[in-house]
């Protein structure tokens, strides 16, 4: 018998890491990872014929992302996931040489987001191959962020550029599982993209940082390495 599993190794019988693991109502994880955040801008009608075609340039800059898991199973294919997490990044905007500007430093402003990230996910997976399984994810999150300086009465005037405290997202992954002989790990890859105007004007209808934004989205990327 082991000389015909050596001439045919496709005929050994593989072993199945966690076999029962997937028939749990519910269980529970971790997971943490990187991201990398952008900014949509809407300018507004007159934008461009205005300053010939230059757009407010943005500097992107790795973040992180840490947070718990829990997952309710559906049934075979299915699963609902609640992952809240914080999600810390940080954008440069670099403005272009607007007329208004009397320093250097006012074409550059720093936008720190540090989320409190709370969605609300649909799990759909393939059929488990031995120890491997991919699956695609989405649903919706809102993120609640602590560095917005909404209720800031300083503005862009001061240095201090203002964004909502709250907004919504939606998401979209894919990912793979892997079953390891004591826990599950999965890597995957999201969109996250935001529903809701971000910014906050400045107090002066003519600020040269907003009164040419009509409207500013969030757009990240995340890398999500879950342990369950």
């Amino acid at each position: 018998m082991n000389t015909v599993f050596a001439q045919y190794p496709e005929l050994r019988e593989r072993i199945i890491n966690l076999p029962n693991f997937d028939q749990k109502a519910v269980h529970y994880g971790y997971f943490l990872g990187l991201n990398q955040y952008d900014f949509k801008f809407e300018y507004i009608q007159n934008y461009y014929s205005e300053l010939q075609y230059k757009d407010i340039g943005l500097t992107q800059k790795k973040g992180f992302n840490v947070g718990l898991i829990g997952d309710l199973r559906i049934n075979q294919y299915l699963n609902l996931r609640f992952e809240p997490g914080l999600f810390y990044n940080s954008r440069e905007l670099n403005y272009p040489e607007y007329p208004e500007f009397d320093r250097e430093s006012d074409q550059l402003r720093e936008v720190k987001s540090t989320y409190i990230h709370l969605p609300l996910l649909v799990k759909l997976s393939t059929k488990r191959i031995n120890n491997f399984k991919p699956f695609i994810v989405g649903g919706i999150s809102t993120d609640f962020n602590l560095s917005s300086n909404q209720k800031n009465s300083d503005d862009n005037a001061s240095s201090v550029f203002r964004t909502v405290s709250q907004h919504l997202n939606y998401e979209l992954g894919l990912g793979f599982d892997f079953y390891l002989f004591y826990f599950k790990f999965s890597p995957s890859l999201r969109g996250i993209f935001s529903l809701e105007n971000e910014l906050i004007p400045d107090n002066d209808p003519q600020s040269p940082w907003t009164s040419r934004i009509n409207a500013m989205f969030s757009r990240g990327v995340a890398l999500i390495i879950t342990f369950e």
